[in-house]
């Protein structure tokens, strides 16, 4: 049931919860390929090779579009929730190469684990970034129909409670 490609990651922070669960903060480090599976008990182990970046080539017009379009997806997200985008768009403002802008908006995008694997798998950083691309337009629908959604309830509840305002005073 595991996939053959992964991160390998530092464990930055452990915090156990007081209903027991762990909660665990962790950087990825490296790509990694499954090579075999030693074991299973107590625990899994694997031997594995580190998967190597590819150099990106020369930034032409397209890449530099499919970085700005990155950017400005993710902005507009996190704008349609409502959060508060400076200190996260200079962070990824700063980021310049394309395979880690893809990686890094990649980690943070709520995504299925399927789509998240293919990023993941994805040893070329420019298709990466067209991966990411992909799934940054299909968040911003979705965020775009959540804040629709959530108007025309406030409306609705608005005017029912203006509604009620109203019988009220009649009253």
């Amino acid at each position: 049931d595991l996939y053959t490609v992964g991160t390998v990651a530092a464990i930055m922070r452990m915090l156990k919860m007081p209903d027991g669960r762990l909660k665990v903060l962790v950087q990825g480090v490296s790509r990694a390929r499954v090579i075999d599976f030693m074991s299973e008990d107590p625990f899994g182990t694997a031997r594995i090779e580190l998967v190597e970046e590819l150099e990106p080539g020369e930034m032409g017009l397209q890449e530099e579009a499919m970085t700005r379009a990155a950017r400005e997806q993710s902005e507009k997200i996190l704008s349609l929730r409502g959060i508060s985008a400076a200190e996260i768009m200079s962070v990824l403002n700063s980021v310049n190469d394309p395979g880690r802008l893809a990686d890094l908006i990649a980690s943070n995008l709520r995504i299925k684990v399927e789509d998240a694997q293919r990023i993941l798998e994805c040893q070329d950083p420019i298709q990466r970034l067209t991966l990411v691309n992909e799934q940054l337009v299909k968040e911003v629908e979705v965020a775009s129909m959540q804040a629709k959604i959530q108007n025309m309830a406030k409306e609705g509840m608005d005017k029912a409670q203006k509604d009620f305002f109203l019988r009220e005073q009649m009253k």
